[in-house]
Order: structure tokens, then sequence, then C-alpha cells
């Protein structure tokens, strides 16, 4: 019988000061193993994101779920985070707590360094886009439902992206613009727009949840990271 994955809860430093709060979920055993951090949606570091940690560790992952509103009050924090999104991609503070969370990641010793991605749902998969072109050392990015870095020719310094979105949605059409930038940038990725699937429909808490889509976009995410992260 496989062991269960461990969990813990964490305390991550942030740069400008303060700490956030997070989710840490490990596969049974000694590693190393890769990594990934995990980036929720609207609606924070909920039962679903913790679930999604744990099943990365189920597949061989040590998952960091960051909780990117326990900066404070939640309505400054969400005013900061799309912030970061709308006025200042790519040069935020939200990517610098990212970008410090891959850190205390890669430096856990069940992690090998190397071998770290990242995946965001809706606003988190905004900030995986961001971190795929800002960080130089991430090995590969899963996107759902986010919008587009700013400018899109930042994805030239991309590390391989795969991209899981619903068709009855606005990030659609970002989708299609993305697809076509990474091809001529030669940039590694798999993108698929799933027909009659609604905004978060990974999310299998929510009402707009499509199961067949949900399962697809998982095989998916799972076989791209297996190229990109399990292998040294």
């Amino acid at each position: 019988m496989t062991a269960e994955p461990s969990t813990e809860t964490l305390t991550l430093p942030r740069p400008q000061g303060g700490t956030l709060d997070a989710y840490l979920a490990k596969p049974a055993g000694a590693g190393p193993f890769p990594g990934v951090v995990v980036i929720h949606e609207i609606f924070g570091l909920n039962e679903n994101i913790r679930d999604i940690a744990r099943r990365f560790a189920g597949a061989g992952y040590v998952a960091l779920a960051v909780d990117l509103f326990s900066a404070g009050n939640r309505i400054a924090c969400m005013t900061r985070i799309f912030h970061g999104i709308l006025v200042r991609p790519l040069s935020n503070g939200v990517v610098g707590e990212l970008r410090a969370a891959l850190d205390v990641l890669r430096n856990l010793p069940e992690v090998e360094a190397g071998r770290v991605g990242a995946i965001g749902f809706c606003m988190g998969g905004s900030y995986a886009l961001q971190l795929a072109c800002v960080d130089e050392d991430l090995r590969a990015a899963s996107v759902f439902y986010g919008q587009n870095p700013r400018p899109l020719d930042a994805v030239v310094d991309s590390c391989p992206i795969v991209g899981s979105y619903p068709e009855k949605d606005f990030t659609a059409s970002a989708a299609r613009q993305l697809e076509t930038r990474l091809e001529a940038h030669q940039v590694a990725h798999d993108f698929k727009i799933y027909p009659d699937a609604r905004h978060s429909f990974f999310n299998d808490t929510g009402p707009t949840h499509n199961a067949e889509a949900a399962d697809d976009a998982w095989k998916r995410t799972l076989a791209f990271f297996e190229k990109h992260l399990q292998t040294a």
C-alpha cells in the first residue's frame, strides 16, 4: 500500500517584511523529489487548493501552496494582487513573494532544486505565467484560465508552459494569443481549450466544475511536468 503524503503548515518570509502562510504536501520517502508551487485563485488557500497540493504529492512532487491573502487585510491583499496583474505585471511585490516561496521550496532537503515548477488558477494562473517569464530557474509552468503577461513578448524568456482554458470564458482568447506567441518564440507548450467548459472548471467544489475537462487537464499537466520536471 502506498503511504499517504505528509502535510504541514509553514510560515514563509516576505521580501518586503512580514510573512505568508503556506501548506506543504510531501510524498513518502526521502527524495529528492521535484517540487511545485501552487498558486490559488480568488477563493484563497482553501480545501480545494490543499487537495491539489496533496494530489501533486501523491504523484511524486513536493507541493507548496502559498496563501497570498495571509499578508494582511483580504481586500488590501486582493488590491495588491490585481494591481500586480493589471498595472505592474512582471515587476511587482507578489512576483517577489512567489519567487521567495520558490526559494524556500528549492531549499527543502526533500526537493531537487533544479526540478521545480509552478501551477496557478485564474489570478494564480496569471502569476504562474509571470513567474514563467522572470524566474530563470523555473523548469515548467501550468496555467488554468489566467491572464497573459504584459508585454506578451516577455514569453521569449519563458520556461515550457502547459495551459488549460475553458471555451466559455474571456481567457479563451488570451490562450489563443499566448499560444501563437509561444510558437513564434519556439517555447515548448501544450495548450487546450475545453468546449463547453466555464471559468474555474477545475475546482471540484464549485458550481462550474467540469469533471471531464478537469480530468483531462490534470492528466495533461502531469504528463507535461513528467517531461520537464521528473527528468533530471
